[in-house]
């Protein structure tokens, strides 16, 4: 089982934090998560698929609606027109298993209408939140399945850059879409991928009531924490976190597309009030 002492230091990237906490083999993997972007060609081992979705379905679901379905993409044809549209991510191609997760609300409206029945509250905003908010639990439960079966992944919000395109590739039909993908497969060993540090605790948990200005403290450190990440990964990524952070949201162009996502779903049926 590995130390908790440098896992917990890796995922916060300084020293010093309490280790006196609760601990199992559970947490050592969750906190040892990374993103996976460079994949050996090793196909994955039979039933693996089988075994990820049904650790999917193992996850809360609101009110048992289960609004979420998943296509498994493994062919490379497919595999590459789907890259193409994600900011040609080369893992995407790499990997032997491409997931993409469906907020889905074609199989509630098909059976009610198979039995005459209304359904008039799948066109209301809840509804779609409670999809979306289903494929997320369900794809982490198999990104924690999966890297317990030694494999890595990465979720790649790209596809919403183009959900129309993706839906006619995979053969959507209306009141469906895709909200992420899944790459799973094989870490390169060549490639390093290391744990990137997040946000301190005490800018994310708040006890009893929120406080935004307690905040101010706990961002400037991270601010320098993923100033040294960026650099011993000699990854290309100008000023601190709040300024790369502030440049994805700073205007409708910088979303890369999904800008559009209101229109776009409404012509994908969700006709959302």
């Amino acid at each position: 089982m590995t130390n908790p002492t440098d896992l917990l230091h890796r995922r916060y990237g300084v020293h010093g934090l309490n280790t006196d906490i609760p601990w199992s083999e559970t947490l050592s993997n969750l906190l040892s998560h990374r993103s996976i972007r460079a994949y050996l060609n090793d196909p994955l081992p039979p039933n693996t698929l089988e075994t990820l979705v049904a650790a999917a379905q193992s996850a809360s679901t609101s009110s048992n609606l289960q609004t979420w379905s998943v296509v498994a993409v493994e062919t490379p044809e497919r595999k590459e027109k789907l890259a193409q549209l994600a900011n040609n991510q080369q893992h995407i191609r790499q990997s032997p298993l491409l997931l993409v997760w469906l907020a889905d609300l074609a199989r509630l409206t098909h059976i009610a209408e198979s039995r005459g029945l209304p359904h008039e509250g799948l066109n209301y905003l809840e509804l779609f939140l409670v999809a979306a908010i289903d494929a997320a639990l369900a794809a982490q439960n198999a990104v924690i399945a999966a890297e317990s079966l030694g494999l890595g992944t990465v979720y790649i919000g790209a596809l919403r850059n183009h959900p129309e395109e993706v839906a006619e590739i995979l053969n959507l039909p209306p009141h469906v879409v895709g909200v992420f993908g899944l790459c799973v497969g094989y870490a390169d060993p060549a490639v390093n991928a290391e744990i990137k540090p997040r946000l301190p605790q005490a800018a994310v948990l708040h006890r009893e009531t929120y406080n935004l200005e307690a905040q101010d403290e706990a961002i400037a450190l991270y601010n320098q924490v993923m100033k040294a990440f960026y650099n011993s990964q000699q990854m290309d990524v100008p000023g601190d976190w709040t300024e790369h952070s502030s440049k994805r949201v700073a205007s409708a162009e910088s979303l890369s597309g999904r800008h559009k996502l209101r229109e776009i779903l409404y012509n994908r049926g969700f006709n959302l009030k």
